[in-house]
């Protein structure tokens, strides 16, 4: 991954994470790694627990960021879940699967888009 890219993928996990406190979600990790992979961020929303995945894109030419999320990456994010929630032993009411879409735009903030319960 080019340094370009990754700070771009930085900056969009920055914008969703103040995106999602300020809405009343609370971080509970961020980048939670095990040999699976990583999630981006983990919440808790109430009694619930969310996966959330970032996506980022600077244009639309490949489509909005969400549409990366092909159903390799749900599946592995499902295992990654089912990890996290082994290692920390939190038994949420509910388990949610978001999707946080950040868009820089040219001048003034980033366009977010929050997709709640994404898969």
């Amino acid at each position: 991954m080019t340094k370009v890219r990754r700070a771009v993928g930085e900056y969009g996990e920055h914008v969703a994470e103040r995106y999602l406190t300020a809405a009343g979600l609370v971080v509970l990790n961020r980048n939670w790694r095990c040999s699976e992979g990583e999630i981006d961020l983990v919440l808790r929303d109430g009694d619930d627990v969310v996966f959330c995945e970032v996506k980022t894109r600077r244009g639309d030419t490949f489509g909005r960021p969400a549409e990366a999320i092909r159903w390799q990456k749900v599946r592995r994010l499902r295992r990654l879940a089912a990890c996290w929630l082994a290692e920390t032993e939190v038994h949420p009411h509910e388990v949610r699967f978001d999707v946080v879409e950040v868009m820089p735009q040219p001048q003034g903030a980033a366009m977010v888009e929050h997709i709640r319960a994404a898969f």
